[in-house]
Formats: C-alpha cells, structure tokens, sequence
C-alpha cells in the first residue's frame, strides 16, 4: 500500500514524507476522497477554515505541485494527482490505499461469518484491524479533516465489536479482557463495548470485575451526560449478578501423586487476574520456573499454592512443597536440608539420602528427571538458597515465593504482587466475617480496610477479630483502628501478628539498611525520591540509592515509578515505631531539620525562576546542608513542585509541630507561586492557614504580613473577596508599620485587583496610585510594570477600553525593555481583550493566541483558561456557538484540573451560554444550574448572578414567570454585593421592564 491514512499520514512507507502542513492537510482531504474530485472551495475551507486568503486559489495550487513533485520523488506516476477544472483528486491502486484494503477485509469477514465460516471471519476481522497505526490521520487538525477521520474511527470501533461479539462465541474471552479493557478506557460512552467487556470477564469468573466495569460506566454516564446506561446494558448487570453469564471451568479432573501442597484456602480473593496469567504464561510460554515476591502479609504462598493446584492435572506425577523459612522466626534452611525434605517427600528412605550437599543435589535432579511434578519453594531467602534445589527435567514447573526480589536467579520470570484493590479487600473481609456484616456497615467496611492498608493478612487478622466477636459491629473494629491508636497491636490473632511479620523483614536488614528504613518515617508524605532519602540519612547520593534499592527489593518500600518510592501505610507506622526506640531525640532532630532545609532550598530556587521579577522573594534561608542533593533537584523545575506537591502540606505541618516556625512560613512562602498559578487552592490555603499561625508564634511582624498577603491570594481565587481584600488591609498596615515601602507596594498592587474584582473601582485606583507615587520608574522598573498590570486589568473590568490600551502599551515597552517575558504576554492579552471589546476581533484573536502559547509554555492553567474563555466569547460573538462551546469547554477542562472551582463556574456559565446559543436550551439550563449549586457552596454571588441570570436566559421563551422570577434572584443577589456590576444591573433591569 502506497497511502496510509488508518493512522498518521503515510506515503510510500513513511510516516512523514510529506511534512508541510498545508501540503498534508491537501493530501488527506484527497485520500478521504480518493478517486473523486474535490472541489477546490472545499480544500481551501479544508486548509484555511473560514479565514482564506485572498490568494488561496494560488496558493493551492503551489501546494499540489509540491505534492505532484514529492509523490514523484518517491515513485508514484505524476498522473497520482489529477487535475480538473473542477478540483483535484487522487488515483489508488485497488490495494494502494489501507483504507481501501481495510473496508473491503471487513465486508469479506462479514460475509464469512454470514456462511457460518467463524473462524476465517475472526482472522480478517484481526487483519483489518491490524491496518490501524492509530486515529485515523492523527496530527491533522482540519475540521474537516477530523470530521471524516472520525468516521473511519466510527468504522474501526464497529468492525471490532463484530469482531469480539464473533471471538467471544469462539471462547476467547481470556485473551480479550486486555483489549476491550483499553478500548473502554479510550471509548468509556460506547456501552457495546463495556458490555463485551463484562461478559469476557464473567466467562472467566470475574463477576466482580464485571459488576465493576458496569459501575464505572454507570458513573461515568451519570458524571457527563446525566443518563442511566441503557436498557442492553442494564439486563447484563443483572444476568451478571445473577450469575448466568459464566461459561464454567473445564471438566474436572483428579489423580493421586506424590502430593504435599497445602490445602488451597477456600476464601482466596483479589488474585484472579494474576492466577490466570500465571497459569496462561506456564500453559503457553514454557515458563517453568515462576517467582512470587511481595511484602509480608500479601498472599505469595497462597497464590503459589492455587497456581499449582489450578495445574495440578498437568503434572501429575509429584506435587511438592517446602517452607524454607527465609523470613522466620528460625534460621533459614540451609540447601542440603532442604534437599533431605524434599527427596523424603518423593519417598526416598533416609538411609538412602547422601551427606553431602552436593551428592543429595545430584539424587535430587536424578529422582526429578522425566518426571511431571510441581515444587513449591515458599518463603526462599535468596538465590543462593534456591539455586541447587531446581529440578532439571523440562517437565517440571517451580514456584518460588519470596518477600525479596530474587534478581540474582537466572531463567525466572517475576511477578510482584500489590495490595488488594477496595472490591477485592471488601469481598475478603466479607469471606472471613460473613457478608451480612460487612453489608450492614460499609462505611465502616471501607474504613477497616484502609487501616489494614488492603493488605491481605491484616484483612485476615481483623476479619477474624471480629468473626471470634459477634456482638462487635464493624464500627467497633474501625473504631479500634482509627488514627491515634497503634494500629499495628490490633492487627493480630492468637500468634499471628502484622507487626511480627513485618519484624521478620526487618530483622534481615544490616545496620545501614534499618537506620535508613527507620528515618525514612520521618517524611510525612506520601512519595519521596532518592534525594529526600540522602538528605535524610546524610549520605551520598549513591550509597542512598544502594539501601534505597536493598529496601525495594525486601518489600520494605514500594517503588511505584522509577525513581520515586512510597511506604506500604501499615509499614510506614512500623518504621515509625522503631525510629521511637531506636533513634535518638537528638538525631530524629537533625534529620527533620535535614529534609525541611533540602525541600526548603528547593522550593525556593525554582520559584526564583517561575514567579515574575516583581514578587520574587529575598528570604534569609540557613545554609543547605546538601548543595549537591539541592542541585540534582532543582534541575527537575516545575516537574520537583509536581512530583512533591502532595508531601507539601503535611511537610509544612512537619515544621510547625518540630517548632521550626522560621522553616514552616518560609517553605510556605517559597511554594506559594507553584500552587497559585498552577491552582492547588486547597494545598495554598491549608499550608497558608498554616504558616500565619507559625508567623504569630514567631512573633515576626514580617513574616506574618508576608503570609497574610499570599493567604489572601487564595481567598481571591476563590472569589472570596471581602476576606481577601481584610487580609491584604491588615499585610498593607504591617508593611506601614515597618516602614517596608517594597512590601507596601507589593500589598498595594493586589489591593488595585481585589477591590477591582469586588466592583469597589475607587479604591482599587487609589491603591495604584499610591503604589506608583511610593517608587521611582527608573529605578524601579519592574514594580511598575507589575502595577501597570493590575491597573491594566481594573481599567478592563471599569469598561475604559482605551485607557487599559494605552496602560498595557506602557506595559509592553517596558517589559520587553527588562525582559520580563511574563508581562510582555500579560500585555499581549490584555491588548487583545482591548481589541475584542471594541470589535477588532481578528487584532484581539492574534494577540490572545500568543498570550495563550506562552501560558500554555509556563504551565499557567488560570492564565490559560483566561485566555481560552476570552478566544470563546469573541466566537460565540461572531456567531459560531459550536467553535465557542469548544473553547470554553476546553478552558473548562484547564481550570478544573488546576483546581480553581471559581474559575470552573466561570467557564460553565460561558459554556452554557454558547450551548444556549447552538438551541440546546435543556443542556444550557442543566450547566447553568450546576454552576449555581456549586457558586452557592462557595459563596460566590456574582456566579450566582450569573447562573440565574443564565436560567433566566434559557426560559425566557418556554416559561417567562420562571425567567422573571431569576432575574428577580439575580438583581437581588446583585443588590447585596458591596460593589455589583453595574452594567448587568442595568440589563437585569431592561429585562424586568
């Protein structure tokens, strides 16, 4: 095939043989229509959209001669394109395009399966489906392009539904459950597809997976369209749990060998999925020898055990199984020991068993020779340990558990198993205690559940608390386990403990390995890296990442991704009680001190880099401990604030509970530019809410007007104004107070934007001129240019449209003068907003698409959600609702991910309005009315307005008294805001008559 479109563009074999965009753009809209004629107007709206130049025509045709000469180049005749009066168009060979091949394969396995001839249908279903590289023409960003492209996508998803409906008949549901479960997650709205995802995993047993594929779905159509799943899907859930859809197991089998496993536990839970690769992988690959590694308490033996029983009828001559006490209260067994037990297992007398070690090896490998035997070799300690008692004959399978990774084993394949997902965790506790118990109860369920951090044996051991306690209620035993009490002490039965498990890990650490296992405690966060880990223990990055790697591989830290680690909840409480007893006061001291210098540091060296000139901060930090460390961090940029903005919080509560108050507000400090511009707002407000309170310990009048300034930042982003604004009045008289003219300007210049957001435009332009009359311009460049910004933006708000111009041109000059490229983009956008308000829309257009580059470039989610929303209201203003509706949604989509729930109601009342504009009046009023619910939880009563006013809009027509009546709504919640927007006062007034 010389053309491929089933994916990213093609021709002649290579991806990107054509790579100007115009020239690509051409070439697919003549292939989606290959052998007809394409109008020319059709490809100038193809490539141009409703913006072509007056020279289009020509400059088409410069594009298909480039296109005749580069199809030329690589073999094609020049005929390949044709030229008529009309337009152009594209000669294939009947093979020469995959789109072609794909839907003639598809029609022929359709007719194959028409003839009962299931089989050959499966393989030209998965030889069409084999032609797709990706979406179809992916990289192409023409509207029609994309339009057409997707339906070949429409036809791809069809052609594999038939196709799995066909396999799923010819009993293959195994090997589909991966696939459908991708295509699910890509597709989440096409219920065929999670039907056939259900009923894989009901033909394997997975019910629960079933029912929980048919809950995600359901939630998902409930989230986004407001629907239940439809009727099909509905039947299913309920053949599901009726548990008729199951196509049942293979007839059983029995036999009598050499057998020695233990009884499978009936209540095995959560394996399913690694029980049937494990036993595909045995059955299909060859694999005979299969390692099983995880934490302590994660049911490696267990597994192991069903894993042999499920093939027991594969080897039926031998079934062994030896403990070898690597994590035990007893000593490792030692190889020739093993070997004794094992040989005695095959019914070899004692007195025929040989001294030595070697000798009892070679009998070993004798006795197991052309035998079809399963050995279990549970709880290994190393490889050295297991090395001389793998069987030889290649009809043997192994299995091997271990709480440590066996790296040094040769021609093993590994499988770390994980903690219980919450269903599973729910269905074990439920196994042990009985399910009427935990279905009475499940908040409480949930909650004994993640005390037990999903761990199968601590689920065990507090399932049989209570299953021995049957006046206990699941409460009681959430109760027991809740935060403040040592979890790990409830978690034991009889002689079985969490705690004594984890013990026996720990115990095969040497001494450098246990001191840093213990200090790790110390980071209250969830994931670290390894340079957390050095500043912690104070050693080389190297040595850190030796023990760091010797922890891992013991399952006494998780590592999740490369690079980052995490503590199991249960393991990090047992580090933690063993840093109380075997840590000094002194030393725990220093370590603290160690991790908030190296995250203190940190923070404060990227958020030099990220913060514009006019706020960055001179803090007085202490010397970092480890500049190195410092350094390796500081290298990630915005990526270290990313990777740690989870730990910040509990790192800040960290401080203030060590007493390091000076560390608490300043890591505060150094962090609060990350979490505004990126829109953590619940991070920025609890270390904020926080670091004030150190402030005031300290009794640094600095200190605190400095945190009240950065707290008020997120009670403006919330739209909280009023407590905003209080709080900058009470930074604005500390700074006066301490004759800091700097700090008096910064706390100014956000006064200008709080009161200006307020509607309180007086004293918003009082505030800037005061700001502007405290410095000089010329030795104070930058703080004028963060001043013309806010004065900027009040003049927009005011409705001065010239004025904000001739502010932001000022701006401009003296941005590009020192290079802070962070308000020449602010000035570009604020030019543009100028140019939308007074009608320049294509002017307005250009200067917010460079404003958004930048933004997108910085990672400013609320600036770029600003920006996108602006770029929507000039759309729905020239009257495309459907461009607007999807600027503003994807705005919507910025907003919502930086967290700023404001911001999201703006952007669901501007999208609501665009749907309102497009006719879809029940879509608008359904938006507009989720806006008001989440503006009333906020308090934010311009969004309030707004959204009534919006409803208003939408029932105008259909129902005037209920319109009325939100206007009525609006014009009062107006009327209660210190400052209301005068002009949409005046509206609501017109519209009340």
């Amino acid at each position: 095939m010389r053309f491929g479109i089933l994916g990213p563009l093609r021709v002649g074999g290579g991806e990107s043989t054509v790579t100007a965009g115009r020239d690509r753009t051409v070439l697919a809209t003549l292939l989606l229509r290959a052998g007809r004629l394409v109008p020319v107007d059709e490809l100038v709206d193809a490539v141009w959209e409703e913006h072509p130049p007056a020279t289009a025509r020509a400059q088409l045709q410069s594009c298909v001669s480039r296109l005749r000469r580069r199809l030329t180049e690589l073999g094609l005749p020049p005929e390949t394109i044709i030229t008529d009066p009309v337009g152009y168009g594209v000669r294939v060979a009947p093979d020469g395009l995959d789109a072609d091949v794909f839907g003639r394969t598809v029609e022929a396995a359709r007719t194959a399966v028409a003839a009962g001839r299931e089989v050959e249908a499966s393989e030209l279903f998965r030889s069409a489906l084999a032609l797709w590289r990706g979406p179809a023409l992916g990289g192409i960003a023409s509207r029609s392009v994309r339009r057409r492209a997707q339906a070949l996508d429409e036809r791809r998803l069809t052609a594999l539904e038939e196709c799995v409906d066909l396999e799923l008949r010819l009993g293959r549901a195994a090997e589909l459950i991966g696939e459908l479960a991708e295509n699910v997650d890509q597709h989440p709205l096409r219920e065929r597809l999670r039907g056939q995802l259900m009923l894989a995993l009901s033909s394997v047993g997975r019910q629960a997976d079933a029912l929980a594929a048919y809950r995600e779905g359901r939630r998902f159509y409930a989230d986004e369209l407001g629907i239940e799943p439809g009727a099909e899907l509905q039947e299913l859930h309920q053949r599901v749990l009726a548990g008729d859809l199951a196509l049942g197991g293979a007839e059983e089998r029995t036999f009598t060998p050499v057998r020695a496993l233990p009884r499978a536990i009936n209540d095995f839970i959560g394996r399913q999925e690694t029980l049937n690769r494990l036993v595909k992988e045995i059955e299909e690959d060859d694999a005979r020898i299969q390692l099983v590694d995880g934490m302590a308490g994660s049911g490696k033996t267990t597994l192991a055990v069903h894993v042999a029983t499920a093939l027991a009828h594969r080897y039926p001559d031998a079934h062994l199984f030896i403990d070898l006490h690597g994590h035990s209260e007893r000593e490792p067994i030692p190889p020739a020991v093993a070997l004794a037990t094992l040989l005695r297992q095959l019914g070899v007398p004692g007195d025929r068993i040989p001294a030595g070690t070697d000798e009892r090896a070679a009998l070993w490998r004798s006795r197991m020779s052309g035998r079809r035997a399963i050995v279990v070799l549970d709880n290994a300690a190393s490889a050295a340990q297991v090395v001389p008692l793998l069987p030889s004959g290649r009809d043997c399978l192994t299995l091997i558990t271990s709480r440590r990774r066996l790296a040094g084993l040769d021609g093993g394949k590994p499988s770390s198993l994980a903690v219980l997902d919450p269903e599973e965790a729910v269905e074990l506790l439920g196994r042990v205690v009985g399910a009427d118990r935990v279905d009475a109860e499940p908040e409480a369920t949930i909650e004994v559940i993640a005390r037990c951090g999903h761990l199968p044996l601590a689920i065990r051991l507090a399932g049989a608390r209570l299953a021995h306690r049957p006046r206990w209620r699941v409460r009681d035993l959430a109760d027991r386990l809740a935060a403040g009490r040592n979890t790990l002490s409830e978690l034991s039965a009889g002689e079985r403990s969490v705690g004594q498990a984890f013990a026996l890990s720990y115990a095969q650490l040497d001494l450098d390995q246990q001191r840093m296992f213990r200090l790790l405690a110390l980071h209250p966060g969830g994931f670290f890296d390894d340079r957390v880990a050095a500043a912690l223990a104070d050693l080389p990055l190297p040595d850190a990442q030796d023990l760091l790697d010797n922890l891992v591989d013991a399952h006494l830290v998780d590592e999740p991704e490369a690079g980052r680690f995490r503590f199991h909840d249960l393991m990090r409480e047992y580090a933690r009680q063993l840093l109380e007893t075997d840590e000094t006061a002194a030393s725990r001291t220093a370590a603290i001190v160690r991790l908030l210098d190296h995250h203190l540091h940190v923070a404060h060296a990227i958020s030099g880099r990220m913060e514009p000139v006019s706020s960055r901060s001179a803090l007085m930090l202490p010397e970092p401990p480890r500049a190195d460390l410092v350094r390796a961090s500081v290298a990630d940029g915005t990526g270290w604030f990313d990777a740690n903005r989870a730990a910040l919080p509990a790192l800040v509560r960290l401080a203030a509970a060590e007493g390091q108050l000076e560390r608490c507000w300043q890591l505060v400090r150094t962090s609060w530019f990350y979490l505004y511009s990126h829109g953590h707002l619940d991070e920025l407000m609890d270390t904020h809410t926080v670091a004030l309170h150190a402030a005031e310990q300290l009794g640094d009048a600095g200190a605190i007007a400095t945190v009240q300034n950065y707290l008020s930042s997120g009670y403006f982003r919330l739209g909280r104004y009023p407590e905003a604004i209080d709080l900058m009045e009470r930074a604005l008289r500390s700074r006066q107070r301490l004759g800091d003219l700097r700090g008096e300007v910064t706390v100014r210049r956000n006064l200008t934007v709080a009161y200006g957001a307020n509607w309180q435009l007086a004293p918003a332009m009082a505030h800037s001129a005061a700001a502007l009359a405290l410095i000089t311009a010329g030795d104070q460049p930058v703080e004028v240019i963060a001043i013309l910004n806010n004065q900027a933006l009040l003049l927009l708000a005011w409705g001065r449209y010239p004025e904000s111009r001739q502010v932001s041109r000022r701006q401009l000059h003296l941005a590009r003068e020192v290079g802070d490229m962070n308000n020449v983009f602010n000035a570009l956008g604020h030019l543009g907003v100028v140019r939308a308000r007074l009608g320049d829309y294509p002017g307005a257009r250009r200067f917010l698409r460079l404003a958004l580059q930048f933004k997108r470039r910085e990672g400013n989610r609320f600036g770029e959600g600003e920006v996108l929303n602006e770029l929507g209201s000039i759309e729905r203003i020239l009257g495309r609702p459907e461009e607007a509706a999807m600027l503003h949604r994807e705005a919507l989509a910025v907003v919502v991910k930086s967290g700023d729930r404001l911001a999201a109601c703006m952007s669901r009342n501007l999208l609501a309005r665009a749907l309102l504009d497009q006719g879809d009046a029940a879509s608008a009023v359904d938006l507009h009315r989720r806006v008001l619910a989440d503006a009333v939880r906020m308090g934010a009563r311009h969004e309030q307005a707004r959204a009534l006013d919006g409803i208003a809009r939408c029932l105008r027509d259909t129902d005037p008294a209920a319109a009325r009546s939100h206007w009525i709504r609006a014009l009062a919640l107006y009327e209660q805001i210190e400052s209301p927007d005068q002009h949409e006062v005046s509206r609501l007034l017109t519209e009340l008559g």
